[in-house]
């Protein structure tokens, strides 16, 4: 009988953040893969449990996945953790999960922490829809692009950037950004955690000083109302109908949205859906 992969995510920064199922799961599995053993032995001494590890990064990853999956195939049961959060999120694990996937392994997510989602959550920023692009590519015509989507999304867009390169990337984002709001969260769960909700120029210029983990979470472009009319009349009533329920109104508001939209009286909309 194969074994189970679990996905196990742990502590960002608090360790009072991992879950009681987590800590089962990693009492109970035959292996550890670790994107630091180092780093996971500190968390696995805290909570007295011992484990024998493997070491599991990114230079490593091809060759690993490899014996990992083997010994999955061979019955055993492996947790796969990052340093710090969810695995797979801008850390080591897709492949390993990928090849499980491809081999009939069972995959099994042990959730908890997840550093962009806990900056999402308090950022005070538009949580409906977003886009997570990790760490901005180095390669310049990539990297290009990238912005190009950023100041293009009307969605709220979320970015992880290492400290020494966030001034960079400011100056980048101030180009594009203009009256959008920007969230910089730093250093979550942690004794120094912080959310700065000031304007793009005045995070530049106190960016030098501060340290730790950071993460940017950047406004929707804002549609005007006048060419957001215009689209939203050229939709068929169903499809305006689902415009609003995407974003979480619900039918009362949404019928009241519409005829606002159409310039029609509620009753008009209200009787072509109960037709």
């Amino acid at each position: 009988m194969k074994g189970t992969l679990y996905i196990v995510a742990t502590p960002i920064g608090n360790l009072e953040d991992i879950t009681l199922r987590a800590l089962r799961i990693l009492k109970e599995v035959d292996l550890i893969a670790a994107e630091d053993t180092r780093q996971t032995l500190k968390l696995l001494n805290h909570f007295e449990i011992s484990k024998p590890l493997i070491s599991y990064h990114r230079h490593n990853e091809d060759v690993k996945s490899e014996i990992l999956i083997e010994k999955l195939e061979n019955g055993e049961n492996i947790a796969l953790v990052s340093d710090a959060g969810t695995p797979g999120i801008c850390d080591p694990g897709e492949e390993v999960i990928k090849k499980a996937i491809e081999e009939d392994i069972n995959v099994v997510p042990i959730p908890g922490p997840c550093a962009m989602i806990n900056a999402l959550i308090a950022s005070g920023i538009d949580t409906k829809e977003f886009t997570f692009l990790g760490f901005l590519p180095l390669n310049k015509k990539t990297r290009k692009e990238k912005l190009k989507e950023i100041e293009e999304s009307e969605k709220t867009i979320i970015i992880y950037e290492a400290p020494h390169k966030m001034k960079n990337t400011l100056k980048e984002l101030s180009e594009i950004l203009k009256e959008r709001k920007i969230v910089l969260a730093r250093e979550l769960t942690k004794i120094h955690e912080e959310f700065i909700r000031e304007d793009i120029d005045s995070l530049m210029e106190k960016i030098e000083k501060l340290k730790g983990e950071m993460i940017l979470i950047i406004e929707g472009k804002k549609i005007e109302n006048s060419n957001q009319e215009n689209m939203l009349n050229k939709l068929s009533l169903e499809e305006h109908y689902k415009y609003y329920e995407k974003q979480g109104f619900d039918k009362k508001e949404i019928i009241k949205k519409i005829a606002k939209d159409r310039n029609v009286s509620k009753n008009e909309i209200y009787m072509n859906f109960i037709k």
